[in-house]
């Protein structure tokens, strides 16, 4: 178990979910902290599946976690590189829910099921899943629509290929994960109905050798952009792009910094927002249990597509067009695919 640099904490009181229902933003919450505004600001415990410096999915888990902190001075703790595997995601569960927080944010879909155990063992705590796919009593989802920024992701590396041929690359097949994948494929489809997707989940977030073995039988099979929604197992498939000359989509934030030889576009979904935004509502008094939180392409600061600077303006301009039609519900954002599987 660890915590954050620690925080002014003065006083512990119980919290319970009727009080949780009938929140005003002044009940008295678990593991308070006073903060602006003489506001009780609830303790929060993290669950982060993985490595806080996969420069993915988990490490903006972990950007969130300082969020709250910072921004909100909340006593935050968290356990991190578990396996995301159930028995093992509900032990971490009920050792922070032991510390009885005023809130656990579990960070990622993988973690639902879990949740959903140790939920019903801990009636008196509220339990936030960012990028949840279930909510309901004192289960509340948090999602930032990865989809949108994928969708668009699809429609740029269909406008971009020069071998009509594009490549997607996941890890474990988690619902976040999923939509991505069918959005990214419906988003080739609107802007290139020729071209033929590869698409892969390679059963691990952070294998580098997996990732590059992919990622080179994709290029090798005629890929020429390949759309990676991966944790630390990237930059295997950045070293498989760089060495045959392929270009890459990141996906979380914007990648193009990184390796600006490599990287054309990102699919930004910034999940580093679910915990602060979940935070935010229960001091705004706008925190509804078991509900479903959704933030889209409408906040540009939270889910957009990040193009290269060399991309061409008709394609920034077409992407844009396209943007504006899925806020608009022009388009909708398909989130199921029943197409082939590439086998790496």
């Amino acid at each position: 178990m660890r915590s954050t640099p620690p925080n002014n904490v003065h006083h512990t009181s119980q919290f319970s979910r009727r009080q949780f229902l009938a929140f005003t933003g002044a009940v008295a919450l678990a593991g308070c902290a006073t903060g602006a505004g003489s506001k009780p600001v609830p303790s929060v415990a993290f669950l982060l599946p993985g490595r806080i410096d996969d420069g993915g999915f988990i490490e903006a888990g972990y950007n969130g976690l300082k969020k709250v902190a910072e921004q909100y001075g909340a006593k935050t703790s968290y356990i991190d590189q578990v396996k995301p595997e159930v028995p093992l995601l509900a032990d971490a569960l009920r050792k922070l829910a032991a510390q009885k927080p005023g809130l656990i944010v579990a960070h990622g879909g993988q973690n639902t099921p879990a949740v959903e155990i140790v939920a019903k063992e801990f009636p008196d705590l509220q339990f936030v899943v960012v990028q949840g796919s279930k909510a309901a009593g004192n289960v509340t989802s948090y999602e930032v629509l990865q989809e949108d920024s994928a969708w668009l992701a699809g429609a740029a590396a269909g406008l971009l290929t020069k071998s009509n041929v594009v490549g997607h690359i996941s890890g474990i097949r988690v619902v976040p994960g999923l939509k991505g994948r069918a959005a990214y494929a419906a988003g080739v489809k609107h802007t290139n109905p020729n071209a033929r997707l590869l698409t892969n989940f390679c059963g691990t977030q952070d294998d580098v050798a997996r990732a590059k073995q992919v990622a080179l039988a994709e290029i090798n099979a005629g890929a020429d952009v390949i759309f990676t929604m991966l944790n630390a197992g990237r930059g295997g498939a950045t070293q498989a792009c760089r060495e045959k000359g392929a270009k890459q989509i990141g996906n979380v934030r914007d990648w193009y910094p990184d390796a600006p030889d490599v990287f054309i576009a990102s699919a930004i979904a910034d999940v580093s927002l679910g915990a602060p935004q979940a935070l935010g509502d229960i001091l705004a008094g706008r925190f509804r249990p078991g509900s479903f939180n959704r933030i889209g392409l409408e906040n540009t600061g939270a889910v957009r597509l990040a193009l290269a600077p060399q991309v061409p303006k008709s394609v920034v301009d077409e992407v844009e067009k396209l943007r504006q039609a899925i806020v608009a519900q022009k388009i909708k954002v398909v989130t199921e695919y029943s197409g082939p599987e590439f086998e790496a």
